[in-house]
């Protein structure tokens, strides 16, 4: 029986159901009022794609059955005919043409069903990325309104805007300043990883000369390494001399590139170590190194290092996010360049990136 509520006035199928039962007593009086030789059981097609499209597999399956036993009773009934080989043959065939087509149907089915979980899998994807920018915009939003009063408010009391202030406080003072600026850079970090993510990296190209960027965000960071007793040098390979680095980028994503990696090095480097930003330039690639004196890491760790939320378990990634050298990565390959990571001998580690050369012929 055929899974219908024929005393449900409200069912879908319903109508569809004594629609092909109209349709299948069409084909049949054609069929049985009509000598064998004469094969209308093709015409029991248009009932088996109808069912296919509007009920289910096993009533198809069904109306495909009774479709081909009507059929093939025809050389039969009403016995007023001759049997003949032909005949038999021409409505196998029919028979034949009628299973083909439930098939054929049934994989349709499939393939619709398929399609339709695909689209419904991509829309929930696409669901959940809005609604976890969404989530991280206002996350972000909310912590860093009060972050930013803080930083005021402290670098008011820093400024002796309500009244003198001792050394002793003004040290203090500093250090939470500094601490709030981090948090702040956590959270902006966040929510730039997650844009990146789910929208890409959009870069404002210009003709960017990395050596200038080297040394604005290493002097940026001066204060952050004599906390920690740490010395900083910018280099420039084997030359004694300052040069000229140019490729084509976006200036202030490069600024984020070596900040996070001068602070993994400085926040690594034990104290009275140094830090080292080496530029070399190159016919193809520009190439940027920083070199610290820290603990190194061990070779499980190096395929981590770059991931996003990666923090190894020895004593050089003890602290941090492990979203500075993920956020690295994105801005590097997004320039077109590699990053990567290496031991220093006898200890050490050594962060770098290169980046294509500009022409300057047509940079200009």
């Amino acid at each position: 029986m055929l899974p219908l509520k024929f005393n449900d006035p409200h069912n879908p199928g319903l109508r569809t159901f004594w629609l092909i039962i109209g349709m299948f007593a069409v084909v049949a009086l054609l069929e049985y009022s009509t000598p064998p030789d004469y094969v209308f059981g093709y015409l029991y097609i248009g009932p088996i794609i109808l069912a296919n499209a509007r009920l289910s597999r096993m009533a198809t399956l069904r109306i495909t059955v009774v479709a081909c036993v009507l059929t093939i009773t025809n050389v039969w009934i009403p016995g007023i005919y001759v049997e003949r080989a032909s005949t038999i043959a021409s409505r196998l065939i029919a028979i034949l043409a009628l299973v083909v087509t439930d098939v054929l149907c049934d994989r349709n089915r499939i393939y619709q069903q398929a399609l339709m979980q695909q689209e419904a899998k991509l829309q929930a994807q696409e669901k959940l990325a809005s609604v976890r920018e969404d989530f991280a915009s206002t996350l972000t939003h909310d912590l860093k309104t009060p972050l930013l009063g803080a930083i005021e408010t402290l670098q008011a009391f820093e400024r002796e805007n309500f009244g003198s202030v001792l050394p002793a406080q003004k040290k203090v003072l500093a250090m939470m300043i500094r601490s709030h600026q981090t948090s702040l850079q956590m959270v902006e970090t966040v929510l730039d990883i997650y844009r990146n993510d789910i929208k890409g990296l959009k870069l404002k190209k210009t003709r960017v000369d990395l050596s200038a960027i080297a040394e604005e965000v290493a002097t940026t960071l001066t204060e952050l390494a004599l906390s920690r007793r740490v010395y900083i040098s910018v280099n420039y390979g084997v030359s004694d001399f300052r040069q000229f680095i140019w490729v084509e980028g976006d200036a202030f994503q490069l600024q984020r590139v070596f900040n996070n990696l001068l602070t993994n090095a400085i926040n690594h480097t034990p104290r009275g170590g140094r830090v080292e930003v080496v530029l070399e330039p190159g016919s193809s690639y520009q190439v940027a190194k920083v070199i610290d004196t820290g603990a190194g890491f061990t070779l499980e760790e190096l395929p981590h290092l770059f991931e996003r939320f990666y923090q190894g378990h020895s004593d050089r990634q003890a602290k941090g996010t492990g979203l500075g050298l993920y956020l690295t990565r994105q801005i590097v390959e997004a320039h077109g360049g590699t990053v990567w990571a290496e031991n220093r001998v006898p200890h050490g580690a050594i962060f770098a990136f290169r980046l294509p050369i500009l022409n300057i012929g047509s940079g200009e």
